[in-house]
């Protein structure tokens, strides 16, 4: 029998919702805090900037395939433990990367580091699904985002400013003490589950629960939009650095830091959008934070700073605002291995960041900013493309019902 669910405006609320942005802050600051280092590892290493990019790409992409055991393992473990033992991992690893001299093993390193964060997010997810009551867990999963953004925020200013002042070496050590510390704080946080229920290592299980949301049309568009929103954000936030620092515009690394204060409009679109969705419906919300996307990307190719700027704010309010949308609706519609999918949408999700932020490099070295700004475009075009198939999947009878019971 199921214990009750966790009421907003409730002691234990507070405590899951400050724990769990804890956790989306270690996850983003130890994940994104390379990111505006990407010109400093082309200088030093020697490297084109496709390349260049490839100490956060492997992240990605190893968290991504990572994470569809780790939604599997956390239906054993717990979810808890999982996401302590993700959490206390990366910071070491984080730690640890402040020590290497050599390209190869920053790789090798950002790759582990990878795989272990790969404990957090999708089972994040899933515990704020099983343990906050249906209501509120729109405003719960914003709130989790909200620290993903102002983590992602604080990793790439706090970064790129000591690295201008002492190292790289030196940014990335201090994000690896301030990620132990914030674990410390989850593992006394965040209460134990309540409502999980312990399977057993099956993998027929895990291949049977992986092809039962593959098969799920709604599910797969979900999937497909988180990959092209998620890989055309980190295409921006890539290859905006290398245009800022470059001889347009001539920027320090302290400087062009502060663009990505944006997020902190990110982290109020994610803990506001529910009310734009109980107001008008997830279908025409998410399509106007796409369209927001989309002519935010369009005002980057003005050429005054503060014009470049105020288009990020616009991309990055949208893409946070679809981002909430998208993975709440995953939890909301999936009805069993509710981790399996929250997995199999943020394997998506970092596979797009991985794929589309190298293929930006590229679009970079051939056309430069024009060209990295009209392959976002075709990202978001296709984004546009997924939810138009899930509106239409919706229209009919048969799944509008299943939908409305989601």
């Amino acid at each position: 029998m199921s214990i009750s669910r966790i009421q907003s405006g409730t002691s234990a609320f507070r405590r899951v919702n400050l724990a769990l942005f804890a956790a989306g802050f270690v996850t983003f600051i130890t994940l994104y805090d390379v990111q505006p280092l990407l010109p400093e590892f082309a200088r030093e290493f020697g490297i084109r900037p496709a390349w260049a990019s490839l100490p956060l790409s492997v992240a990605s992409c190893a968290l991504a395939v990572a994470m569809l055991l780790a939604g599997t393992l956390s239906e054993t473990l717990g979810r808890k433990p999982v996401m302590l033992c993700s959490l206390f991992l990366t910071s070491i690893l984080a730690l640890l990367t402040a020590f290497t001299h050599s390209f190869s093993s920053l790789v090798v390193l950002r790759f582990l580091q990878g795989i272990v964060l790969a404990g957090l997010p999708p089972v994040a997810m899933a515990y704020l699904s099983e343990e906050i009551e249906p209501a509120t867990v729109g405003t719960a999963m914003g709130l989790y985002i909200s620290g993903n953004a102002i983590g992602g925020m604080s990793g790439r200013l706090f970064t790129a400013t000591v690295t201008d002042h002492s190292s790289w070496h030196m940014a990335l050590g201090l994000v690896g003490l301030i990620s132990l510390a914030l674990s410390i704080y989850f593992a006394w946080a965040l209460p134990p589950s309540a409502n999980f229920r312990r399977r057993p290592v099956e993998g027929r299980y895990f291949l049977t629960s992986v092809l039962q949301q593959l098969r799920d049309p709604h599910l797969l568009c979900l999937y497909g939009i988180s990959f092209m929103v998620m890989g055309s954000f980190v295409t921006l936030f890539n290859y905006i650095t290398f245009r800022l620092l470059g001889e347009e515009y001539g920027l320090s690394q302290t400087v062009v830091s502060l663009v990505f204060l944006s997020y902190l409009l990110g982290a109020y679109s994610s803990s506001s959008v529910s009310k734009l969705v109980n107001r008008f419906g997830r279908f025409p919300a998410i399509r106007a934070c796409v369209a927001t996307m989309f002519a935010g990307i369009v005002i980057t190719l003005a050429a005054p700073l503060p014009l470049v700027v105020a288009g990020i704010a616009v991309f990055t309010c949208g893409f946070f605002g679809a981002h909430t949308i998208a993975s709440t609706w995953v939890g909301r519609h999936a009805k069993t291995a509710k981790a399996q999918a929250a997995a199999l949408y943020l394997f998506f999700y970092y596979l797009g960041a991985s794929i589309a932020g190298t293929v930006g490099g590229f679009c970079w070295a051939g056309a430069g900013w024009l060209g990295v700004a009209g392959f976002i475009g075709l990202l978001l075009l296709a984004a546009l493309v997924c939810i138009s198939m899930l509106a239409r999947l919706a229209a009919r009878p048969k799944e509008a019902r299943s939908l409305a019971r989601s």
